[in-house]
This record gives structure tokens, C-alpha cells and sequence, in this order.
């Protein structure tokens, strides 16, 4: 299967349990792996054959910096479920949510969930 990646989008979020994190916000990294079929655009050199790279970047940047969620996990969700409706070439999708300064103790790069969804699935 073909893929569109999108790695390592940075975005500041007001995401979490903690009222501090709900108050001042915190770093948040998306990967995006986009599964569909490339064969024709890639003969037609058409962008209305594939998906453009920026308005995957919107759809989860609207996401990122929206409405806060409790839960890494509903934040993924939510971002699968809109680039389903979004682009209509798009067969499956793997996502991480990456958040490299949780407030919980301990030495680590970072906490992340990683989802993936089928079309009609």
C-alpha cells in the first residue's frame, strides 16, 4: 500500500488531565501515516488525484490547538475520524500522539498513543 507521512508536527495544546495542563498548555508532536493508492497520481502528476500534504497538516493542526480533551487517546481519535470525512482517497490511516513533557515523574523522552483506523472499518 501507498503512503503519505507527515512526522514530527508540532503544535501547542491545552490538552490533558491536570488543570496546570488545561491552563498553560504544553508541546504536542503528531506522525501521520496516510495509506491510499498513488498509482494515479503519481502517473498524472494531478493533485486532484491525491492528498495535499497541507491541508492534512490543517486538519490536525484544528485539532491539535482546538477544544481540549482529557485523553491523548480521544485527541488521535478525533483526528482519524476527520480525515476520513476530509479526503475521500483515504483507505487507512496509522496515527502517534506524542507528548515529550507529560506532568508525571520519571526520565523519559516521551509518552505517545499510537491508533490505526480502516475506512469502514
Amino acid at each position: 500500500m501507498d503512503k503519505i507521512l507527515l512526522n514530527q508536527m508540532e503544535f501547542y495544546g491545552y490538552h490533558g488531565l491536570f488543570p496546570e495542563e488545561n491552563t498553560l498548555g504544553q508541546r504536542f508532536y503528531v506522525d501521520v501515516e496516510l495509506m491510499l493508492d498513488l498509482k494515479t497520481s503519481s502517473r498524472s502528476d494531478d493533485m486532484n488525484d491525491s492528498i495535499d500534504y497541507g491541508e492534512i497538516y490543517n486538519v490536525v493542526k484544528n485539532i491539535m490547538e482546538g477544544k481540549p480533551k482529557k485523553l491523548v487517546e480521544a485527541i488521535a481519535e478525533d483526528i482519524a475520524d476527520e480525515l476520513f470525512r476530509s479526503f475521500n482517497l483515504l483507505e487507512s490511516c496509522k496515527l502517534k500522539v506524542i507528548k515529550p513533557d507529560p506532568p508525571i515523574p520519571g526520565h523519559y523522552q516521551s509518552v505517545a498513543v499510537q491508533i490505526f483506523r480502516e475506512r469502514n472499518a
